[in-house]
């Protein structure tokens, strides 16, 4: 089913159905357990899971890999992520910043090291490689991490300014940001290894 997924759900509605209906039950029931008090406060468990279920497989990082229990645990971490976010915008009143920079691509993460030698890429498709490791990276790391790298990098807010949006002055900002990139390169490090 991952190689489907690779191939692109978002073309593919039968595709989406099947690993939707495959993957939701084992997630919910996980992020039930971790996130419970969350997901009730805003709704059915299973709504609400699995609307952020479809957004990350429409819309999130794409990436591929052999071994299912990996790409289960990268997708329940995204998905977490993501109702922590909707949880957040919709009890502070913020904008959702994450549909303006992780939008999907047509970039597909080989997370399983290659099988056989392959030819230097190009200059242009090592740099789009290199994007996208680093945006599932920060699809995975702690929110405040997220944020932080989020307003800074993509929306390219200056300190005083990102300390405005997390409620904290700029200063404060400025040593978060400078804490979460070294926790984003080991992110990024640790999915090129094989974890995550």
């Amino acid at each position: 089913m991952t190689e489907r997924y690779r191939a692109g759900v978002e073309h593919d509605a039968q595709v989406l159905g099947e690993l939707v209906r495959e993957l939701l039950p084992s997630i919910e029931q996980k992020v039930r357990g971790r996130l419970g008090s969350v997901v009730r406060a805003d709704g059915d468990t299973q709504d609400i899971v699995q609307e952020a279920l479809l957004e990350v497989l429409v819309h999130g990082p794409s990436f591929a890999t052999t071994d299912r229990s990996r790409f289960c645990r990268l997708l329940l971490c995204i998905v977490e992520n993501n109702i922590r976010d909707r949880y957040r915008h919709l009890h502070r009143g913020k904008r959702d910043r994450r549909r303006e920079a992780g939008t999907a691509t047509d970039s597909v993460l080989e997370l399983d090291p290659p099988l056989r030698s392959i030819s230097s890429p190009s200059q242009h498709a090592a740099a789009a490689e290199r994007r996208e490791w680093v945006v599932l990276a920060i699809e995975l790391l702690a929110p405040e991490d997220r944020d932080v790298i989020r307003l800074r990098d993509w929306d390219e807010l200056e300190f005083e300014a990102v300390g405005e949006r997390l409620g904290i002055s700029g200063e404060a900002a400025r040593k978060r940001y400078h804490r979460a990139l070294p926790r984003l390169a080991d992110k990024v490090v640790e999915l090129k290894r094989g974890g995550g």
